[in-house]
C-alpha cells in the first residue's frame, strides 16, 4: 500500500500511478526469488532476492542522456565511467543484490546482443558497458549461494511494462531492509506546472531506526520495538539506489545536478550517507530521442538552467515519498537462520501522524 493511501501527507502533485512509469515510455519489471526456510545452507538457501529492470524507452533502443552521483561509495553501479564520458545511458538499468551484480551485468549484455538492442559501433561490432547497481540482502538471503541466474534477468526484462508497478518485497528489493523495518522497492512521481513529468524508483536498504522521519515526524524514535531479529550480529548500514527519470529536455550535466538532489529527499527520511552505505543515484531524460545517432549532426532541446528548480524540488519530493512507499508496501519477512524483519506498522504510523 502506498503511503498516500494511508493518508500520509506529501508535497507535490503525483502522476497517474505515482510511479516512475508515469514518465512516458519507462517500463519496470521484476523477477522475485523466494524459496526455503530455516538455517542457512550456502548454495541451497533460504533464498530472498531477485532482479529489477528499468527500461527508459521500453524495449526500443534509443540511448538517453543521463548523469549520476555517489553520495557515499560503499556500493557499486557499473557502467558509470563510460556514462560520465559519453553522457548516454545505452540500455536498461538493472538492480540486484551485491554478489549477483556480475551475473546480471553479463546476462544483460547477452540479452541486448540477442535482441539486437544496440547500434553497431563498427560494422557488426557490439560494445556495451551496462548500468547495473546493487545493495546487500545477506541478512535475509543466501547471498553467497548465487541464486540469481541468467534466466531471472531475462524474466525481469520480459516482465517490464508501463503502468503501476509492484513495490515492497519484490524483485531486487525482496530481501532489503530500511531503517530496520522491511524495505525494498518504492516509487513515486510528480507532474510539474510546466507539464513535465518526473519519477523516482528506489531500492531502499539503509538506515538506523532512530533516524526515520515520515512527513517531518520522528517516527523511528517513537517505534523503538519491532527491531529485526538476527541470529548473527554486525549488520552494516545497508545502501540505497535511486533512479530518477524525467521527460524534461535535460543534458548530461543537468542530469548530474538532478541526481544530486535525490540526496536531499533521502535526508528528509533520515539517510545520512553513512560510511558503510552505498548511496548511488542515476538520472535520465527521455527527451531528445534521436540524440545518439553516430554519424549525423543532432539538433538538441535543452531546458534553461534557470528553469531547473521545479525539477530539483520534484526530485526531493518524489525521492522522499518513494522511500516511504517502499516501507509501507513491504511485508514482514523471515529469511536465513529465521532472521525476521518487521513491516512498518500502518496503524502506529497513522497514530503518530494523527491521521
Amino acid at each position: 500500500m502506498k503511503a498516500r493511501a494511508l493518508g500520509v501527507p506529501f508535497s507535490g502533485n503525483p502522476g497517474t500511478h505515482n510511479d516512475i512509469s508515469d514518465v512516458s515510455g519507462v517500463e519496470v519489471g521484476h523477477c522475485t526469488l523466494i524459496a526455503g526456510d530455516g538455517p542457512l545452507i550456502v548454495g541451497k538457501g533460504p533464498v530472498r532476492t531477485g532482479v529489477t529492470a528499468i527500461l527508459p524507452r521500453g524495449k526500443t533502443y534509443k540511448p538517453c542522456f543521463a548523469g549520476w552521483f555517489s553520495l557515499n561509495g560503499n556500493g557499486e553501479m557499473t557502467g558509470t565511467t563510460w556514462l560520465t564520458e559519453s553522457g548516454f545511458l545505452e540500455g536498461p538499468i538493472m538492480l540486484t543484490n551485491t554478489h549477483s551484480l556480475g551475473t546480471v551485468r553479463d546476462s544483460l549484455i547477452k540479452w541486448q546482443y540477442e535482441q539486437g538492442f544496440y547500434d553497431p559501433f563498427w560494422n557488426e561490432d557490439f560494445f556495451l558497458l551496462p548500468v547495473v547497481a546493487e545493495t546487500f540482502d545477506g541478512m535475509l538471503n543466501d547471498i553467497n549461494g548465487f541464486h540469481v541466474k541468467e534466466e531471472h534477468v531475462y524474466q525481469a526484462l520480459a516482465n517490464a511494462s508501463s503502468g503501476p508497478i509492484e513495490e515492497g518485497n519484490v524483485g531486487s528489493g525482496t530481501g532489503m531492509i530500511c531503517h530496520e523495518f522491511k524495505g525494498g522497492i518504492g516509487s513515486s512521481s510528480r507532474i510539474l506546472a510546466s507539464g513535465y513529468h518526473l519519477g523516482v524508483l528506489v531500492q531502499a536498504n539503509y538506515g538506523a531506526r532512530e533516524l526515520l522521519t515520515v512527513a517531518g515526524v520522528p517516527v523511528g524514535k517513537q517505534i523503538p520495538d519491532l527491531k529485526p531479529r538476527f541470529k548473527q550480529d554486525g549488520r552494516k548500514d545497508g545502501s540505497i539506489i535511486i533512479v530518477v527519470a524525467t521527460d524534461a529536455p535535460l543534458l548530461p550535466h543537468q542530469l548530474n545536478r538532478l541526481a544530486k538532489r535525490a540526496a536531499l529527499g533521502l535526508a528528509k527520511v533520515g539517510g545520512i550517507g553513512s560510511n558503510s552505505s552505498g548511496d548511488i543515484f542515476i538520472a535520465f531524460s527521455t527527451a531528445n530521442p534521436e540524440a545518439a545517432h553516430r554519424h549525423e549532426l543532432r539538433e538538441l532541446v535543452m531546458l534553461p538552467n534557470d528553469q531547473l528548480n521545479p525539477l530539483f524540488e520534484a526530485t526531493v519530493q518524489a525521492t522522499e515519498e518513494a522511500i516511504i512507499n517502499a516501507m509501507t508496501s513491504a511485508q514482514t519477512m523471515t529469511g536465513i537462520h529465521g532472521n525476521t524483519v518487521y513491516a512498518l506498522p500502518h496503524d502506529r504510523l497513522n497514530s503518530l501522524l494523527n491521521l
